[in-house]
């Protein structure tokens, strides 16, 4: 009888064992999981060479995610960068860099008027360029404003006499969130974050379309 009743005793408690782990399994598949950053890409990647140089124009694609939007909210500017470097195919060496281009794009909500800034900053900003913005536009919503950012138009990335008709070139544009841009303390914050990650890059060979002629022919 004793033998028995022992027996009884452990089969009931690895069985309640067994429920305390199934309930613990079943609640770590309920806790929800931080969302993973949204994929950014360049698409449309177009270039054209004109007797001045040579213009790039593209697609940005990203969604901005929720804690970047909250920061800018709050009445932090954010600030994406534009890269567009040209590199010249040797056989016999290292591809040569003929030619480099960048942008800045600062993004800033301004609470007392709810409208939208985007500010086009011609190279990269530093401590002692500052906020040199050659075109200030005002938007009514944070999606237009977006669209403003997503869009590359004919954005000049070389002069006419640094690519040669005949020469094999390859192109890379890189885009990506400025951290370094943000306030200090903050920067500390958002540090190793992936929500905070927006970045993209896109390597292809230079096809040059030919400049458009008067009436389309």
């Amino acid at each position: 009888m004793m033998v028995f009743t022992t027996h009884s005793l452990k089969n009931a408690a690895l069985e309640t064992v067994a429920r305390v782990l199934l309930a613990v399994c079943l609640c770590l598949l309920l806790i929800p999981r931080p969302s993973a950053a949204a994929a950014t890409e360049i698409t449309q990647l177009r270039t054209e060479r004109t007797e001045d140089g040579v213009y790039l124009s593209a697609v940005v694609r990203f969604d901005m995610p929720p804690v970047v939007e909250d920061a800018l909210l709050k009445g932090i500017p954010v600030f994406f960068v534009l890269e567009a470097d040209i590199y010249r195919d040797r056989w016999y060496w290292t591809d040569s860099r003929i030619a480099s281009a960048a942008r800045t794009l600062r993004l800033a909500y301004q609470p007392l008027t709810g409208r939208w800034r985007v500010n086009i900053v011609p190279g990269l900003i530093t401590s002692s360029s500052g906020l040199r913005a050659t075109l200030n536009q005002n938007y009514e919503t944070m999606a237009e404003a977006l669209a403003a950012i997503h869009r590359v138009a004919r954005w000049k990335i070389a002069e006419a006499a640094e690519v040669e008709p005949d020469a094999a070139y390859t192109l890379e544009m890189n885009f990506r969130l400025d951290l370094s841009q943000l306030p200090r303390p903050f920067q500390i914050g958002v540090a190793g974050q992936r929500e905070w990650t927006i970045s993209a890059q896109a390597k292809d060979r230079l096809r040059l379309d030919p400049p458009a002629t008067e009436g389309g022919k």
